[in-house]
C-alpha cells in the first residue's frame, strides 16, 4: 500500500486523514498545532496505520505521496521547502489560486517531484463519509494513478484539466458560497424584519428555480444566530473570496458585486466572527435590533 504523508490536520484534514487510515493507507501526519493530532487515531476498524511526525520533512521522508490540506499557498511553500521531494508526488487539496497552484507545481517539479491539484467541495460530514466532490488538475496518467486514493475521499473524482483548472473551478464554487449565503441572509432578514412567516417564505423558495440547498442548511443557524461549531469558518471563506476577486480581476471581470460580499466578510472578521461558521455574515447584514441605533 502507498505510504502517505498528510500535512494539515484541521477541520477538514482530520476526517480526510482518518478516511485514508480506515481504507488501509499507511499515514504519517504532521500539523503545526500538535494537539490537533490527538484525535487522528480514532478510526473504527482501521486497515492502515498512523504515525506522527514532528516536522514536515520527517513526514515527507516517510512517504511516497504528500497530501496537503493547509491554510494557503504560503503555508504550502513553508512545509515543502523544508523537505526532499525527490520521487514524491504532491497532491495539493487546499483552496489556492490557479496561478499559485501552477507556480507550486513548477517548484515541486524543479525539486524532483510530481504535482497534482485536487481541491474538494463539501464540509466535515462529507469528509467523514467519503462523499466530497474532488476536482483534479493533472495529466490523465497522474489522475489514473492516484484515482484510488482520491476515491477514498470522494467516490467520483473529476479530472477537470491541467494544473490550475481545478483550482479555478474551486474558486468559482466558493464564490457562490459567499454570494448565495449573503443574498439569502438579506432576503431572510427582510422577511424577519417585516414579520412575515418564515416557513411560508421558505415553501415558496423551495418550489422555485431560486432554491439552493444551502439555504435550508443555514436557515436555522441564522434564525437562532448560532454560529458555533463551524464546518467552514468565516475567515476561510473570506480568504477564498479574496482569491476569487484577485483572480477575476486578472481575467478582466467586473467584480463589483463580489466586492460587496468581501466587505461583509471583512466586517464579520472585525466583529470577531472569524472562527465561527460563515453563516455569521447574517449578523452583519441583519444586525440585532438592539445594535441598530
Amino acid at each position: 500500500m502507498v505510504k502517505v504523508s498528510f500535512l494539515g490536520i484541521g477541520l477538514m484534514g482530520l476526517p480526510m486523514a482518518q478516511r485514508l487510515i480506515g481504507a488501509g493507507y499507511s499515514v504519517t501526519a504532521y500539523n503545526r498545532t500538535a494537539t490537533k493530532l490527538e484525535k487522528l487515531s480514532e478510526v473504527v476498524n482501521p486497515k492502515g496505520s498512523i504515525a506522527i511526525a514532528h516536522t514536515p520533512a520527517e513526514a515527507i521522508a516517510a512517504s511516497d505521496c504528500v497530501v496537503l490540506m493547509l491554510t494557503n499557498a504560503q503555508a504550502i511553500r513553508d512545509v515543502l521547502h523544508q523537505a526532499d521531494l525527490s520521487d514524491r508526488t504532491v497532491i495539493q487539496m487546499s483552496t489556492i489560486s490557479p496561478d499559485e497552484s501552477r507556480e507550486i507545481c513548477l517548484e515541486v517539479m524543479a525539486a524532483g517531484g510530481t504535482y497534482l491539484e485536487a481541491p474538494v467541495l463539501g464540509s466535515i460530514p462529507e469528509a467523514k463519509s467519503g462523499k466530497l466532490i474532488v476536482m483534479v488538475g493533472a495529466e490523465p496518467e497522474q489522475f489514473e494513478q492516484w484515482k484510488p486514493l482520491l476515491q477514498t475521499l470522494g467516490e467520483n473524482p473529476v479530472l477537470i484539466g491541467s494544473v490550475g483548472s481545478a483550482a479555478t473551478v474551486k474558486l468559482a464554487l466558493n464564490q457562490l458560497i459567499g454570494s448565495l449565503t449573503s443574498a439569502f441572509a438579506a432576503s431572510l432578514g427582510l422577511v424577519l424584519r417585516q414579520n412575515v412567516d418564515v416557513e411560508a417564505f421558505m415553501q415558496i423558495v423551495r418550489q422555485s428555480a431560486l432554491y439552493a440547498p444551502t439555504f435550508d442548511k443555514k436557515l436555522q443557524r441564522m434564525i437562532d444566530r448560532d454560529f458555533e461549531h463551524p464546518n467552514f469558518p468565516t475567515k476561510h471563506l473570506q480568504k477564498d473570496m479574496n482569491l476569487f476577486v484577485e483572480t477575476a480581476k486578472s481575467s478582466n471581470l467586473d467584480t463589483a458585486s463580489i466586492e460587496g460580499v468581501q466587505q461583509i466578510l471583512q466586517t464579520a472578521i472585525d466583529l470577531n466572527l472569524a472562527d465561527l461558521d460563515y453563516a455569521a455574515l447574517f449578523s452583519v447584514i441583519v444586525p440585532e435590533e438592539s445594535k441598530i441605533h
